[in-house]
């Protein structure tokens, strides 16, 4: 009985994300919590931390698309992808991107994941984002490279967020490699903790965001169908992670950094996955 109340909860808000509806009506519904509170407990908030999305969820689709989603979600941080912004984009380029997503209430707050092999690519990496306007790069050095990109962090003052790959990638496979390779590093230098990779090689993404939180400065939300490499992306709320756990956690340790949906099912059709998964994480983080 429960787990249909959930279902149809996520359902329901999904659809009223998907159809355009306020996104006060969620803060005025009556949901029963997780805890089985009477109806009508009154939410803290509907959204607490900032949420995003990661460019590479709009991988098929291009910016104006990105755009009109993220408008109708109310959801107002883009991680970008050189695919939305190239590298090579001139400064009338980069102007009038950030003029689009500024006519859709949208923020580019980052720019990655960018792969870095060599000292030139964390050198061209920089200077992207520094011509981007951006403070964080989402990035995938090689383990040999880091100390460069201390070099190159303190250099810019940026903070550098190594995402996680799981079991699919050797290097970074989970939190806790991430933090090995950076804690002896210049503080700025940390992770994007993707929960759903974080899982799937083994780990509790909810414990290592307690652990390695002074280096998590970004993070990719998603939900996985299981916490082996075996496991897949699946909406929001109907996979192994714990999100209300997660939440909790965001709250103990002070998250302040974006929670980017990075969402990898049907990534040619995905925009009821989006908002479903939107939807429900919103309703979490309101208790």
């Amino acid at each position: 009985m429960e787990n249909s109340r959930r279902n149809f909860m996520k359902q329901g808000m999904a659809g009223a994300l998907l159809l355009g509806a306020a996104p006060a009506a969620f803060v005025s519904c009556n949901i029963p919590s997780e805890k089985n509170e009477p109806v009508g407990v009154t939410p803290k908030a509907t959204n607490p931390f900032r949420l995003g999305m990661a460019g590479f969820t709009f991988v098929n689709f291009d910016l104006e698309t990105t755009l009109k989603t993220m408008q109708r979600l109310d959801v107002h941080y883009l991680c970008i992808k050189n695919f939305h912004l190239p590298f090579d984009s001139t400064d009338e380029q980069i102007k009038a991107f950030h003029e689009q997503c500024a006519s859709y209430g949208v923020t580019g707050y980052g720019v990655g994941p960018i792969y870095m092999k060599s000292e030139k690519e964390i050198d061209d990496g920089f200077a992207y984002a520094k011509r981007v306007g951006v403070k964080l790069i989402v990035g995938v050095p090689e383990y040999e490279l880091l100390p460069y990109v201390d070099k190159k962090v303190k250099e810019y003052d940026f903070h550098y967020a190594i995402h996680l790959h799981g079991p699919d990638i050797k290097t970074y496979p989970d939190a806790k490699d991430a933090w090995e390779h950076t804690k002896d590093l210049d503080p700025r230098i940390g992770m994007c903790l993707d929960i759903g990779h974080d899982l799937r090689n083994g780990c509790d993404p909810v414990a290592d965001l307690q652990q390695y939180h002074t280096r998590v400065f970004d993070m990719h939300i998603k939900d996985v169908t299981d916490s082996t490499k075996a496991g897949v992306g699946i909406e929001l709320g109907r996979g192994k992670i714990d999100f209300p756990a997660l939440v909790k956690m965001m709250r103990k340790v002070n998250y302040s950094g974006v929670c980017s949906l990075e969402y990898e099912k049907d990534m040619k059709d995905p925009f009821f996955g989006i908002a479903e998964s939107i939807g429900y994480f919103k309703a979490i983080s309101a208790y």
